[in-house]
């Protein structure tokens, strides 16, 4: 999708991050589990007509510690799923979190791999995140631990982890996003971790359950009504965001135009022309674009609304009734 050209278009595009996050929260804590027992090699050999009847590298999740790399909705999720579960929780983000339960934040990001019998990612994709885990970060991690990703397909150098599961620094691994995906069904899966019996692939499925997507379906509505009919922004990916209280017995008037200087000032000029009193105003940029909205005192605005979209640099002015 195109954002710029539906922001042209006076199309705004929401997400729902909330959605699906305990969907991946779900699918990661059994993940973590089948790591810890070695489902995955089990499974093979049991398909292939073998028997791994075994406690080697077999263990239970309780008393281990999981370090979780992004304590935002998914993670504190997580946190509940595996403290449920008797698991010591640590957890590292750049911002300051009010840690919840029993869980302990550490500040630095490699404070924590020497001791962490698992570590799994729940980070955007940002500069700062491409390629967090890779041959200098992995060589801290403790030897016979596990890793999960199930955030961005270019948190972890591919690469790299390869280097450390031959080498059998890392023990196990649960890999559900990639740098590099199939587009649909009928293209091939092509990862070097394939080779590995001891690495669960996913298809980017941690957000894929009949919960999460009625709930994606139904937030989403909501925020394009929420929209339509109040002029809120909040989540919209292509938009700045701005949360507006209800209006009554006022008319409400959105003005979107490019961030280039000198158009707020013909905004309230027109206003002002028109004899028109502005009883509130909402601002909120980013570097390309201006929403503005604006209570106003009159029910008249065929001819203001003619005017604020003939001022230069303006997208589009709408009218909220």
């Amino acid at each position: 999708m195109d954002l710029e050209i539906a922001k042209e278009m006076w199309v705004a595009v929401f997400n729902a991050p909330f959605s699906n996050t305990r969907s991946v929260a779900e699918l990661v804590i059994a993940e973590i589990i089948f790591l810890f027992r070695g489902i995955a090699e089990k499974n093979t050999a049991a398909h292939n007509g073998g028997w791994l009847k075994s406690a080697v590298n077999s263990y239970e999740v309780r008393g281990k510690n999981l370090w979780i790399v992004g304590y935002g909705h998914i993670g504190t999720q997580l946190w509940i799923l595996a403290e449920d579960l008797g698991m010591n929780v640590y957890y590292y983000d750049i911002e300051k979190k009010l840690s919840l339960g029993n869980v302990k934040s550490k500040k630095t990001f490699k404070e924590l791999l020497s001791v962490s019998d698992v570590v799994s990612f729940h980070v955007p994709e940002t500069k700062d995140t491409r390629n967090m885990l890779n041959k200098t970060t992995l060589s801290h991690m403790k030897e016979g631990s596990y890793l999960v990703n199930a955030s961005r397909g270019t948190v972890v150098e591919i690469d790299d982890l390869v280097t450390y599961l031959e080498s059998g620094h890392i023990l196990w691994a649960a890999i559900d996003v990639f740098p590099a995906e199939p587009k649909g069904k009928g293209e091939e899966f092509i990862s070097p971790l394939r080779a590995f019996e001891n690495v669960i692939l996913t298809p980017h499925i941690g957000w894929s359950t009949l919960e999460a997507q009625e709930n994606i379906g139904l937030e989403v509505s909501h925020k394009i009504v929420t929209f339509s009919d109040n002029g809120s922004t909040i989540w919209a990916v292509n938009y700045p965001e701005v949360s507006l209280p209800t209006f009554e017995w006022v008319t409400r008037i959105i003005h979107l135009h490019q961030n280039v200087p000198g158009v707020l000032n013909k905004i309230n000029e027109a206003f002002a022309k028109n004899e028109i009193n502005i009883s509130a105003q909402y601002l909120q940029t980013n570097d390309k674009i201006w929403y503005m909205v604006m209570d106003v005192e009159t029910d008249e605005v065929t001819t203001i609304l003619k005017e604020l979209n003939e001022i230069p640099g303006t997208i589009r002015a709408r009218v909220l009734y």
